[in-house]
């Protein structure tokens, strides 16, 4: 019987825990998560209408309860980012662009858009916000090696006052909209930082280039979601320059520009 997690070093003796024992532990967490949804649960219902935004491509919004999804092909961010995963997808990058640089600035747009993307489309639809940090979010990765969904350890939703779901099992209700988008924001940042060192410890990443990528994914989530949601393109563009806004004040320059911004095709869907 397995006395504890396999640790191994590598040749400058960090040690790290093995992926499959650190994922089997978090899984277990899941399982035992006292917080258990069904397909008319809060995040289920959003998740409903995030997947209608791209009928040909449904998992491109929307996120997965994690106590529902088997073991395979999932990895937690907080454990695979050290373990392998950001190593697999860097190399995958460099077979298809033969450039480091823009196969990180494709592995981490990927990343982002799992992070930031996905949230900020039912922030700008919703005006609500499941938990992007860390310890919560977990990659699906597609038989070809890409991102192409994202899941979350616990599903609670956070709400406006006023929500129809107010006061309902799997939601908690934030005092007001700049509330939910500084706590979305310090969220995501939790993720975020693991990212870009996870990424530029192993290729060439500007901070720059990173933030405004971040930026690019809040921007393009309040432009076209209002469009595909058939919504109103003013509500959308307001509740995107806010959560810039709250990104920037929590020391995230989501509004600089790179001197010379590098756009590549990225494998996140």
């Amino acid at each position: 019987m397995q006395s504890g997690p396999a640790v191994a070093s590598d040749d400058r003796g960090r040690y790290s825990v093995s992926v499959a024992t650190t994922t089997s532990a978090a899984w277990a967490e899941v399982l035992r998560s006292p917080t258990h949804i069904d397909e008319g649960s809060p995040l289920a219902r959003s998740c409903v209408k995030l997947r209608a935004l791209n009928p040909d491509y449904p998992r491109m919004y929307a996120v997965a309860a994690m106590a529902h999804e088997a073991k395979r092909r999932w990895w937690q961010l907080g454990v695979g980012l050290e373990d392998g995963r950001t190593d697999q997808m860097l190399a995958r990058s460099m077979e298809d662009l033969r450039s480091p640089d823009a196969a990180a600035t494709q592995v981490a747009t990927a990343l982002i858009h799992a992070i930031v993307g996905r949230v900020a489309a039912l922030v700008v639809l919703e005006g609500r916000a499941w938990d992007p940090g860390i310890d919560n979010l977990w990659i699906h990765m597609d038989s070809d090696g890409g991102i192409d969904w994202a899941g979350l350890s616990s599903p609670v939703l956070r709400i406006l006052p006023g929500d129809k779901l107010e006061g309902k099992q799997g939601t908690v209700t934030l005092p007001c909209e700049e509330a939910l988008l500084v706590w979305t924001a310090h969220r995501c940042i939790t993720s975020l930082h693991a990212v870009r060192r996870a990424v530029g410890d192993r290729a060439p990443l500007d901070v720059r280039t990173f933030w405004s990528l971040v930026g690019d994914a809040i921007l393009g989530a309040s432009t076209y979601v209002p469009v595909l949601a058939g919504a109103h393109m003013a509500d959308g563009a307001r509740r995107g320059q806010a959560m810039l806004d709250a990104f920037v004040a929590a020391g995230a320059p989501v509004r600089s520009r790179p001197s010379m911004p590098t756009r590549v095709r990225t494998r996140a869907s």
